[in-house]
């Protein structure tokens, strides 16, 4: 009987078939069950990548430069009052993984740790990571960088880095950032011959999660974070140095090289 029936189904018409197999009489095989499944989880990913592509320019479109310069004309950079003492370790923060270039076309990824470093070469006990997003934050970055150089250029455990970001998506097409870099400026001699190691550094593309892990919002002023050798935020700064606040930073450096 079993016989008969599929030589039943043999004989049927194409649509006939093509009919019972919509119907369900046949078993799909194993494959096709996984393309599917496939296929499911592929346009939920797509979802999950949609829903946060959207919350990124919802944030994005809710700041822009008029409300940035606003509050420059408010505060003049000044987010917020430097730490005046040392964030204790067990409280502080990483600093998130960031990759620079270097004018010479190196690349190197920050912070450099003591838990992640390859090299073999000593960590610096003290990190200073100063970051402009726009030219205009340049002189505020360096209202820090150079008194911060003055007092620690002789130490061999702290190090400063200037980082740069260029997020244009001109500028990060290969041709022309390559290009770019070979025209950045570079250390000047004298800076080169102080025993601390100064970088100067450019990050290219978006760092829009970057920004947003470091709650930085407003890109037209500098933020200053100071690190220890485990790559822990311990200090922060923002806008130009005040006096008081380059004392509170020189204090906290000091406690970094001194601890063990």
């Amino acid at each position: 009987m079993l016989r008969v029936k599929r030589l039943q189904l043999l004989l049927a018409p194409r649509n006939f078939r093509a009919r019972r197999w919509e119907e369900g009489d046949f078993i799909r095989i194993p494959s096709q069950l996984t393309s599917r499944r496939f296929l499911d989880i592929h346009q939920l990913m797509s979802k999950e990548a949609i829903q946060k592509e959207r919350a990124r320019l919802n944030d994005e479109m809710s700041r822009g430069y008029f409300a940035d310069m606003s509050e420059m004309k408010m505060h003049g950079g000044k987010i917020a009052a430097a730490n005046k003492i040392i964030v204790p370790a067990a409280a502080a923060a990483k600093f998130p993984t960031l990759e620079v270039n270097y004018s010479n076309g190196a690349t190197a990824k920050l912070p450099v740790t003591s838990d992640t470093n390859e090299g073999g070469s000593e960590v610096p006990k003290a990190s200073l990571l100063c970051l402009s997003f726009r030219a205009t934050s340049q002189p505020m970055a360096e209202s820090w960088i150079s008194p911060f150089v003055k007092t620690f250029g002789h130490s061999s455990d702290v190090c400063l880095y200037e980082v740069s970001f260029i997020d244009s998506w001109l500028l990060t097409r290969s041709p022309i950032k390559k290009l770019l870099l070979k025209i950045m400026r570079k250390p000047k001699p004298t800076e080169i011959n102080d025993i601390m190691q100064k970088h100067i550094v450019y990050a290219f593309g978006d760092h829009y999660y970057l920004r947003k892990e470091l709650k930085i919002l407003n890109l037209l002023t500098s933020y200053i974070f100071l690190l220890d050798n485990h790559g822990r935020v311990r200090w922060q700064g923002f806008g130009s140095a005040t006096q008081d606040e380059l004392l509170y930073l020189f204090s906290c450096t000091a406690i970094l090289v001194q601890e063990k």
